[in-house]
């Protein structure tokens, strides 16, 4: 938590918004069968389960990512395995696919984010999808892969 609020922190002194999702789907069991309701994020109740994004938040990011011109994304919005959880991960790859034929670049990064975009029909409607997640981001942030070094050399 303490690197989290470090980040935000950081960011805002940079004046960088960082988008964090505002309402939340939530189960009382990690079940597709579970009861479930929205509420906002910072409300979720002990015992309760935030396992996907609400609408409000599928709405602000949707607009944030059809308004970009590059979009990174790595990791679901919620457990999208599941039907009553996957509103929100479809909602964000189809908004990165309408980026896309707005004229963005779009990359999606990491195995979770790659069948999802499969599994819901975008795969082919953004620029980039790679199955490196972690190690994507590590390329990203300057570090040295050992597969990648090990091919240069």
């Amino acid at each position: 938590l303490s690197t989290c609020l470090e980040i935000l922190e950081k960011a805002k002194e940079k004046g960088v918004h960082i988008h964090l999702p505002s309402d939340s789907i939530i189960a009382d069991a990690f079940s597709p069968t579970s009861n479930t309701q929205c509420c906002e994020s910072n409300a979720i109740e002990a015992n309760w389960m935030g396992l996907d994004i609400g609408p409000s938040s599928q709405a602000a990011f949707s607009k944030v990512i059809e308004e970009s011109q590059t979009v990174l994304w790595n990791g679901p919005m919620g457990v999208f395995e599941m039907d009553a959880f996957a509103s929100g991960t479809k909602a964000v790859a189809e908004a990165v696919a309408n980026a896309t034929s707005n004229g963005a670049f779009t990359l999606i990064g990491g195995g979770d984010s790659a069948a999802a975009v499969q599994k819901f029909g975008f795969a082919e409607k953004v620029s980039y999808v790679s199955t490196g997640g972690g190690a994507l981001l590590e390329y990203f942030e300057g570090k040295i892969l050992p597969g990648i070094e090990a091919v240069e050399n």
